[in-house]
C-alpha cells in the first residue's frame, strides 16, 4: 500500500471576517506530483502557509506521514520531512552557491547550539551540496555567488537548498514565476526528473502550460474552497473547472 506523505483535512482559515480557505482537503501519497493551481485570491499560498505552519488554521488538521502537525514551530516541520522553494529566492549573497547548499545540507549539526559549536567538519556537506547542485545542473557554477547569476540560476539554487534538508514533501512555491518560456521549460523539466527519483512534491504555480504538461493530477481551489482533484486531463477539461478558474486562458493553453 502506498505511503500518505501529506494529509489537509477540512482546513479553514479566517482573517477577520474573510474565509480565505474554506474546507480544504487534500492527500498526496508517496511518489506523486501534485499541481495545485487556481486564480489570485484562491487562497493557494494561505494554504502552503498553513502546511508549513506560518498560518494557524482556525479549523481542519494537517499531518504528515500521520503525524499531526498542530502545535509545531515552522523549523520543526522542517526537520520533520517539509521543505519549501519560495517564490521569491533569497539567497545568503555573501556566500558561494556550494556555500548556500553546504549550510542546508548541515542543517542537523545546527539543531541545538550545542551541537553547532563541536562541529567543525564540512568536508561532508561540502561534497553532497556539490551533487545537489549538479543534480539542478549547477554544479560548473558552484563557486559563484549568487548576485553574479541571473533568476534561471537562483531558482535552481533554491530547489537544491530545499533539497537538502532531505525532505519527505517538496513544496514548490510558483517556482516558475519571472521566468521566460524557455528557462521555466527547463526547471519544469527538471522537476519531472525530480519527481521521477522518487521525490513528492505539490507545485503552486500559474504557469498553466507547464501544469498541465508535467502533472499527472491536479488540485484546483476556487475562493479558498476545493472544486477539484485528480487525473489532470480529466480535471481541465471540467467545465465548472474551465469557467471558474481558466476562461478563455484555459482555450489558449489547450489550442497550443
Amino acid at each position: 500500500m502506498t505511503t500518505t506523505v501529506l494529509e489537509v483535512r477540512d482546513v479553514t482559515v479566517r482573517f477577520g471576517g474573510v474565509v480565505a480557505v474554506n474546507q480544504a482537503s487534500l492527500t498526496i501519497k508517496q511518489g506523486e506530483l501534485i499541481g495545485f493551481v487556481g486564480p489570485n485570491g484562491a487562497g493557494k499560498t494561505t494554504l502552503m502557509r498553513v502546511i508549513t505552519g506560518m498560518v494557524k488554521a482556525n479549523e481542519g488538521q494537517v499531518l504528515l506521514m500521520g503525524n499531526e502537525l498542530a502545535g509545531m514551530a515552522v523549523n520543526q516541520r522542517i526537520r520533520s520531512g517539509l521543505a519549501l522553494a519560495q517564490q521569491i529566492v533569497q539567497p545568503l549573497r555573501a556566500m558561494t552557491l556550494l556555500e548556500n547548499v553546504a549550510l542546508a545540507c548541515g542543517a542537523a549539526k545546527t539543531d541545538s547550539p550545542f551541537t553547532a559549536m563541536a562541529s567543525y567538519e564540512r568536508g561532508s556537506e561540502n561534497k553532497r551540496a556539490l551533487e545537489l547542485l549538479s543534480q539542478v545542473g549547477l554544479g560548473e557554477v558552484a563557486d559563484q555567488e549568487p548576485a553574479k547569476l541571473p533568476l534561471g540560476y537562483l531558482k535552481r539554487l533554491e530547489v537544491a537548498r530545499a533539497m537538502a534538508l532531505k525532505p519527505k514533501l517538496l513544496l514548490l512555491d510558483e517556482p516558475l514565476a519571472g521566468l521566460n518560456q524557455s528557462e521555466a521549460k527547463a526547471l519544469a523539466d527538471l522537476i519531472q526528473n525530480l519527481n521521477m527519483d522518487g521525490l513528492t512534491i505539490l507545485l503552486i504555480e500559474h504557469n498553466l502550460r507547464e501544469v498541465m504538461r508535467i502533472c499527472p493530477k491536479v488540485y484546483v481551489q476556487d475562493r479558498g474552497r476545493p472544486l477539484a482533484f485528480g487525473p489532470t486531463a480529466e480535471i481541465m477539461a471540467r467545465v465548472d473547472v474551465v469557467q471558474a478558474y481558466l476562461g478563455g486562458e484555459y482555450f489558449d493553453v489547450a489550442s497550443q
